[in-house]
């Protein structure tokens, strides 16, 4: 009944779960790989190179290019996850006896997870504004432009501020609660596909001359985002353990152009109680006290609480699927990081 998902068992579930615990430590000690090799890289290369040449097109024309040049990356991307994942839950059965497995297994594939997540450099980018700004305005503009794509150099101190805060939000669930929740549903192939389509919408997903060519792109983002884009608010409530209501939660949400990344950003402004906002664009808890210095330390507490919440959640959300699917007597899937082999936890 439920052999599509890539966890089968107590074996295969231990292992996704020390994944993400290793993939966890590896961002926080050793941080990104080399640009070279990084795989968000390769789909940024991928989409930029491909995004000249679908730019020009007529308003039909661009988006049918754009949705088949995104459907044959994503699926390049999910197809070589998939790969990856079968061939190491089949190299571990080959190679180790049973019972042990689980435990290559999780560290191979927390190192394969690692580069779909970031969020210790993201945690780190924006402290880095924060100390900028103490040395100077433009040290601060200079430093945030390493951090979001908007034109910083006519931004006031206090809008370098809010800009930091609002990408330290909206990173938050894309670039770690996100990939893990669809890593926890689909394995490794649901963590690279999200990034992938998250990536495609940064690059294409605007309504300027992307508008046609990204318009597939940056609907496919808004599907992917939907869910783990609330759970990333509900996280932010728990980590400041204040609740601001739903009904402010939906209120704040709402004023942002994005259907998903209002969530998070709302949901630090109302915590925060400070106004957040793009120059010209939207204000969220308008009224609110402008942010302040202080209020940047607090908000990385928070999101670093959030992480870890996001983390425990993914391996709750493993575990019971992985027992669950032992008991009802679900047959593996060869996707996932269980094998097809008995000796690793696989119900015949």
């Amino acid at each position: 009944m439920l052999a599509w998902l890539p966890w089968t068992g107590p074996e295969s579930a231990c292992a996704a779960v020390l994944a993400v615990a290793v993939a966890l430590a590896v961002d926080r000690w050793l941080g990104e790989p080399p640009l070279r090799w990084h795989p968000v890289v390769l789909m940024g290369r991928y989409l930029g190179a491909l995004g000249l040449r679908l730019w020009p097109l007529r308003p039909t024309a661009g988006r049918v290019a754009g949705a088949l040049a995104w459907l044959l990356g994503a699926a390049g991307v999910a197809g070589l996850a998939w790969a990856l994942q079968l061939g190491l839950a089949r190299l571990v059965v080959a190679v180790l006896p049973a019972g042990w497995g689980w435990l290559l297994q999780g560290l191979l594939a927390g190192l394969l997870l690692k580069p779909l997540l970031a969020w210790q450099m993201l945690h780190d980018e924006v402290a880095a504004v924060e100390s900028a700004l103490g040395e100077s305005l433009d040290a601060g503009r200079l430093r945030l432009s390493r951090l979001v794509s908007r034109d910083v150099t006519r931004l006031s101190a206090t809008e370098v501020r809010e800009s930091a805060l609002e990408s330290l939000a909206e990173n938050l669930n894309d670039s770690l609660v996100a990939p893990l929740c669809w890593f926890a549903l689909a394995g490794l192939p649901g963590a690279a596909l999200y990034r992938f389509a998250n990536t495609a919408d940064a690059m294409w997903g605007y309504r300027d001359h992307r508008r046609w060519a990204g318009a597939w792109a940056a609907r496919v983002d808004d599907v992917l985002s939907w869910l783990p884009a609330r759970l990333s608010a509900l996280l932010l409530c728990a980590a400041a353990w204040r609740w601001p209501g739903a009904a402010a939660l939906r209120r704040e949400a709402g004023r942002t152009p994005s259907p998903n990344g209002g969530w998070p950003m709302g949901a630090l402004a109302l915590l925060l109680d400070r106004r957040l906002g793009k120059p010209a664009t939207y204000v969220l808890n308008h009224g609110a006290p402008l942010p302040q210095s202080q209020d940047t330390a607090l908000s990385l507490r928070w999101c670093a609480r959030a992480a870890g919440g996001a983390a425990m959640l993914a391996s709750s959300i493993l575990l019971i699927l992985g027992f669950w699917t032992s008991t009802t007597g679900s047959q593996p899937g060869q996707s996932g990081l269980s094998a097809a082999e008995p000796r690793m936890g696989a119900e015949t």
